[in-house]
């Protein structure tokens, strides 16, 4: 297999990018009161999910790279708690997010792997 070119060739990208589209389509329908709060941050975690993935891919040393990644996962926990908390509100919620965020946490976990592998080599 070829290696990427691009960050937008990463499964794992396209992925967490679908995560952020799906999230906003999520907070777009809670209330007003929520826009300078659980909206935005929601928000701000997911979009941090992808940008990382994308920072780090031109990163040149395998350490900063793991490094991105691992910022990601940890966004993407945040977005995890979100989640969460906005069921339990009883906010309006995308069905396929939680799924969606464990299919990115998988690809995540894996290409973080892949990069560590190569640092032991």
């Amino acid at each position: 297999m070829e290696p990427a070119a691009h960050f937008t060739d990463l499964m794992v990208w396209q992925k967490a990018h679908a995560f952020v589209l799906a999230s906003y389509r999520a907070t777009a329908r809670f209330p007003k009161s929520e826009t300078y709060g659980l909206t935005s941050q929601f928000r701000r975690a997911a979009v941090s999910i992808p940008a990382n993935i994308a920072e780090g891919f031109r990163r040149k040393g395998l350490p900063e790279k793991a490094r991105f990644l691992n910022i990601a996962q940890a966004s993407l926990e945040e977005c995890r708690y979100y989640l969460i908390l906005s069921r339990d509100l009883g906010y309006a919620q995308e069905p396929a997010l939680p799924d969606l965020a464990v299919e990115v946490s998988k690809l995540l976990t894996a290409y973080e792997r892949s990069v560590l592998n190569r640092l032991s080599v």
